[in-house]
């Protein structure tokens, strides 16, 4: 069974860097997984330059929506991040919350059978305002219901707040 985090918070509060700097404490060699589609020419230029980051030190995995596919077995795994692997679920599903919700869950069933430790990152897109579409109110509560999912079933659930990590789970 896997050893899980949940790492939440706003954009840019430290999530990333948090997770990057748990799995380095604990693996000489972490796997990180991206989960990002590349959209358009400036997000592939980011995807770079967060791999040009990382550096050598970690094993890189871009998967858009089976990362329970991966060869991850075993190791010390960051996955980056929930929001947009989602967002590939919610299109693939033709933005049927339920239909998307069930098959996320599933897959993050599957990942958390595995052995390892698993490094989760998320965001907390409904503590701003509104989403001002239909669409984007969906997601909205698509995705407060899957961290809700994650947050359930992580060991260690950690919510970034200007860089500072505030531990709001943590099992025995």
């Amino acid at each position: 069974m896997a050893n899980s985090y949940l790492i939440t918070g706003g954009a840019r509060s430290g999530k990333s860097r948090y997770a990057q700097e748990l799995a380095l404490a604990q693996s000489g060699h972490p796997v990180y997984v991206a989960t990002a589609k590349v959209w358009d020419e400036d997000f592939a230029q980011r995807i770079q330059r967060h791999q040009a980051e990382r550096g050598p030190a970690w094993i890189n995995y871009e998967e858009e929506l089976y990362v329970s596919h991966l060869p991850l077995d075993g190791h010390t795994v960051v996955i980056d991040c929930v929001t947009l692997w989602l967002t590939n679920f919610f299109v693939q599903h033709e933005y049927d919350i339920s239909n998307t919700l069930a098959a996320f869950q599933a897959e993050i069933d599957a990942l958390l059978q595995k052995t390892g430790t698993f490094i989760i990152v998320t965001n907390e897109i409904g503590m701003g305002v509104h989403a001002e579409t239909a669409i984007g109110r969906k997601f909205t509560d698509l995705q407060g219901w899957a961290n809700q999912h994650i947050a359930r079933i992580a060991g260690t659930v950690v919510l970034m707040v200007s860089g500072i990590p505030v531990v709001i789970k943590k099992d025995a």
